[in-house]
């Protein structure tokens, strides 16, 4: 009788965890399947130990990448080696390879939701699907012939905006002075920033931030942002509407990071929840994430764009930085805009970050800067960096193609 009880378990365990309905278009859907119930395994052991009061949803998380990470080790076609760059930790990769030239320099920044990831992390063994960093710095610069710098930054919850911010751009500020580029043997015209998801977000800030900096002389030449966070004003956008159940990233998950991000009181993610956090006085920011005249017509799921409801003045006053440049890029005005560097986006069909992109891809497009947009129509969150998947394969290759046409 107890066997057979613990077999009932076991069924109902795994169809729970293997049963994601997933999109017809995704290719290799047992493989994404199987993946994704790592993501979920994950998450339902963090929500479970922060219902007993054992942990923090976040903290369990990190809890369980911190035994995929890996220390700087080299192999036969890049040096790895860890340094600090003005207090930040950073994992920088040199090609063994000789160049009569001085080489491309690449600042990457991890995604994770401003609260997991690392540059140290390999594998995807336990939660994630996403973050295998060591491994796409370690290609990136062996194919690019390319210093990489993958930075880190600190994590939410112990803390918030603008801490990962401020890290990334101290990080980027020191690298980009000209005796530390000629110590790594990198050429002052050739360097680019990228990071994938909410590392795409402290890209595009920071990217912005530099334009405005007259203190920093050499500026980048491209941005690569991976399907990047860019607005947390408006949480019913399409894509989010449509991602209750999009593979890895879903809205729920998305809006508790968005929140962790800026604050560990469950209130602003409640409202957030809602789409009622923004406050009257800031309701003419949301012309910069009106997605009625942003979007192309196919994303639009009603004819007549309404602003959400206004939310408490008391959030935004506590919390100010869901309305903050800053943490929401594509809050820029169009004179900053004009001024960015020639732009690579990768957007996803499947994933409640698209029309973040899709926006930022407009609006840059409109103010004139160089913009080339990959949308992939089978993709979904995290797919940049999932091993073992085609899809993957096409989405870096591309990726990489552009780089050395553009940096």
């Amino acid at each position: 009788m107890g066997r057979t009880i613990f077999l009932l378990i076991s069924v109902v365990l795994v169809a729970y965890y293997v049963y994601i309905p997933l999109p017809d278009a995704i290719e290799e859907p047992w493989n994404v399947v199987w993946k994704t119930a790592f993501v979920k395994i994950g998450t339902d052991l963090a929500s479970f130990g922060e219902f007993l009061g054992i942990s923090h949803f976040m903290e369990t998380l990190q809890l369980l990448m911190r035994f995929q990470e890996v220390p700087p080790t080299s192999d036969e076609n890049v040096t790895v080696m860890e340094t600090a760059f003005d207090s930040v930790p950073v994992r920088i990769y040199i090609p063994k390879r000789k160049s009569m030239t001085l080489r491309r320099g690449l600042v990457y920044i991890h995604g994770g939701g401003w609260c997991l990831g690392s540059a140290d992390f390999h594998s995807v063994f336990l939660i994630s699907a996403e973050f295998t960093y060591d491994t796409l710095s370690r290609w990136t610069a062996h194919k690019l012939d390319a210093i990489v710098v993958s930075t880190d930054y600190g994590l939410a919850p112990k803390h918030h905006f603008p801490r990962q911010f401020e890290d990334v751009y101290r990080s980027l500020r020191w690298f980009l002075q000209k005796d530390i580029l000629e110590k790594y043997g990198v050429d002052p015209r050739r360097v680019g920033v990228s990071g994938d998801s909410a590392g795409g977000n402290l890209a595009a800030a920071v990217t912005q931030q530099l334009i405005q900096d007259p203190d920093v002389k050499i500026k980048l030449k491209v941005q690569a942002l991976i399907y990047p966070a860019l607005q947390a004003l408006d949480t019913n956008v399409p894509s989010y509407q449509e991602g209750s159940h999009f593979p890895v990233l879903t809205r729920s998950l998305m809006v508790r990071f968005w929140s962790e991000y800026f604050t560990t009181d469950r209130g602003l993610e409640k409202a957030m929840n809602l789409n009622q956090h923004v406050p009257m006085e800031s309701s003419h920011l949301l012309q910069f994430v009106n997605w009625s005249s942003l979007l192309p017509e196919r994303y639009k799921k009603s004819p007549v764009y309404k602003n959400p409801t206004p939310g408490s003045s008391e959030l935004a006053q506590k919390y100010p930085g869901f309305i903050d440049v800053k943490a929401c890029p594509l809050l820029a005005n169009d004179n900053i805009l004009h001024h960015l560097p020639k732009t690579y986006i990768i957007t996803c069909q499947y994933d409640v970050l698209r029309d973040d992109g899709l926006m930022y891809v407009k609006r840059l497009q409109n103010v004139g800067v160089h913009v080339t947009h990959h949308h992939v129509e089978d993709g979904f969150h995290g797919a940049f960096a999932f091993p073992g998947l085609k899809l993957s394969e096409r989405m870096q290759n591309q990726y990489l193609s552009w780089l050395i046409k553009n940096l």
